[in-house]
């Protein structure tokens, strides 16, 4: 399991104080005004940064951190990852998960529980629904609808999912 989550990416600097337009990585920007602290991913380290203020223009999150309040010092992070610790992170509901929990699970049909089908690649959101991309050898590529009549079981611990093919899934 990931021990960092990913929230967002800087994607520019806004202004000259120090703050900094972050594309949001999560379904809900609306986390961004509960977050304390943030891991800033550099080429060479991880900072721990503390959030100061947050604010909301179009589709990215401003954000401003303490002890930064110049555009010098803040401009060399443009393109770096903003990360939470899994402490700090939201707490899920029932039949949430992480999407870094999920990429890499292995995966297993109802019709054949004990032989592997696949591996869980990607997470796609598609509005409607997220649709996970498996990779299976038999197969190639598979997008199975994250619903569940197709999604029977998920165990985050044990790396493995349980799924249901509904008819048209498999190419013929």
């Amino acid at each position: 399991m990931e021990q960092f989550l990913q929230v967002g990416v800087i994607s520019s600097t806004h202004g000259i104080r120090g703050e900094v337009k972050v594309f949001p990585t999560t379904d809900d920007p609306n986390r961004f005004k509960k977050l304390k602290k943030v891991i800033l991913e550099t080429k060479k380290e991880k900072l721990s940064l503390e959030v100061q203020g947050v604010k909301f223009f179009k589709q990215f999150v401003i954000v401003k951190f303490k002890e930064i309040d110049n555009i010098n010092d803040i401009e060399q992070y443009k393109g770096c990852s903003l990360f939470v610790s899994r402490e700090d992170a939201v707490a899920l509901e029932e039949d949430e998960y992480f999407i870094a929990d999920l990429i890499g699970m292995e995966v297993y049909t109802n019709e054949n529980p004990e032989e592997l089908f696949g591996t869980l690649k990607d997470v796609i959101e598609t509005g409607a629904n997220e649709v996970y991309l498996v990779e299976s050898k038999t197969h190639g590529e598979v997008l199975i609808p994250a619903i569940r009549q197709c999604i029977l079981s998920v165990d985050v611990k044990a790396q493995k999912m349980q799924v249901h093919l509904l008819n048209g899934l498999l190419d013929q």
